[in-house]
């Protein structure tokens, strides 16, 4: 089940694509920079350090940098297309196809979409994560970038225990995380503004969210439990699992003990050495590298990142984070591109599972980045393949001419 009809997704994707000569660029092999050219056959990389031949599509990428695909296994920006503004809704069919085109805009050409079940009615919904997951099934076909579902479960959501396993039972959930805000909702009701927002959000009167949090936090005592079904019924369906926010090292080894090998935002040092002292993949935000820190106060990616207290980057609620911060790593000297570009695609890749992509190898997905990066800071993709089609192009004058065989020259003549 855990397939969910994507060999037949693959040969319908296979059927559309046209094979694709990349010519020259300093591409990405390994932990180097090569130049080099690349053969792309079907959906894959058919060929490292490869001549022409036959492909009527070639790129001129001479100049630029060639580089996999950006795997971004934590992105809820499209919640932005979805409700633009507190109780402004759009279809999300049109918010899909809209983030679809802003990740590939930006690099990402494997998309996690990290999805909240809460107990709260509203954006994050049981209602709004089914119609998401149905949209996403349904719209998959139709998508640049290889769209997957994360969700992200709210441990306090007790009623929504059974579902879940159904959903992880029939492999319809890519990657499962265990998330606890409750603590942070208690603190925030005496706040009003952040009590505004969240009541916002629900749709419901200030009085009947109070009633509704006085009901979830009652139940508490149920919630350890519920944890470990749920991660078992992950484990049997070979789902793999995060923990959002872990806040001590003990919670951590708890997590781990279910099978919970990520570490999303660990919120201090000693809880991510913990993670990564036991060789947990560790998750911290690109937006938190480009902003020179966390919109929340807690802990700066980059130092993570010099400790080597982090293996993965991910968009969290900005789309253009990732590329954005693999070169603000390097600018800043915290690790060569090499080396900061794994953070956001094999790194990743590896630790999702997706053993097919992340790396520039023959044999491996095409999902290929062209970038201009003459200025630093501010990289600019000029072109974008992602399973072997050319889903975006910045600049048009870096197409080659078609190749012209002795036959074709005869007909010419």
């Amino acid at each position: 089940m855990r397939s969910r009809g994507k060999f037949l997704f693959q040969q319908t994707k296979r059927s559309r694509v046209t094979n694709i000569f990349i010519e020259g660029g300093r591409t990405l092999i390994g932990s180097e920079l090569a130049e080099t050219s690349l053969a792309v056959s079907g959906s894959d990389i058919a060929q490292i350090d490869a001549s022409r031949g036959r492909a009527r599509l070639a790129i001129d990428a001479r100049n630029l940098l060639v580089l996999p695909g950006i795997v971004d296994l934590h992105g809820d920006a499209f919640e932005r297309q979805m409700m633009p503004r507190a109780g402004v809704d759009f279809p999300i069919d049109v918010a899909l196809a809209d983030t679809d085109r802003q990740a590939i805009s930006n690099g990402i050409t494997t998309v996690f979409h990290a999805t909240t079940w809460s107990w709260e009615p509203g954006l994050r919904s049981g209602d709004n994560a089914r119609r998401l997951l149905e949209a996403i099934e349904r719209q998959r076909p139709q998508f640049a970038a290889d769209t997957r579902f994360h969700l992200r479960h709210e441990t306090y959501n007790l009623d929504a225990q059974a579902e879940i396993g159904q959903w992880l039972a029939e492999g319809r959930v890519d990657l499962f995380a265990f998330n606890d805000h409750m603590d942070g909702v208690v603190a925030d009701i005496s706040n009003p503004r952040k009590r505004n927002r969240m009541v916002e959000r629900t749709g419901l009167s200030s009085e009947a969210f109070d009633k509704l949090v006085a009901h979830i936090v009652s139940r508490a005592a149920d919630v350890p439990a519920s944890i470990a079904r749920l991660a078992a019924a992950a484990r049997s369906a070979e789902v793999r699992m995060l923990s959002h926010d872990d806040a001590t090292p003990a919670m951590r080894r708890g997590f781990r003990s279910l099978g919970v090998t990520l570490a999303e935002f660990p919120i201090n040092e000693e809880t991510a050495r913990e993670a990564a002292d036991h060789g947990d993949a560790i998750v911290y935000g690109a937006p938190n590298v480009v902003r020179g820190g966390s919109h929340t106060g807690w802990t700066k990616a980059s130092d993570m990142i010099a400790k080597g207290l982090c293996s993965v980057l991910a968009s969290d609620y900005y789309y253009p984070a990732p590329l954005l911060a693999a070169f603000r790593l390097a600018s800043d000297g915290v690790l060569p591109l090499t080396e900061a570009w794994k953070l956001i695609s094999s790194a990743p890749a590896q630790s999702t599972g997706l053993t097919d992509r992340g790396t520039l190898a023959a044999g491996h997905r095409a999902d290929i980045l062209l970038v201009d990066d003459s200025a630093l800071l501010r990289p600019r993709l000029v072109a974008v393949i992602a399973a072997g089609r050319l889903v975006h192009l910045t600049d048009a004058t870096r197409l080659l001419g078609p190749v012209v065989t002795p036959r074709e020259t005869v007909v010419a003549a």
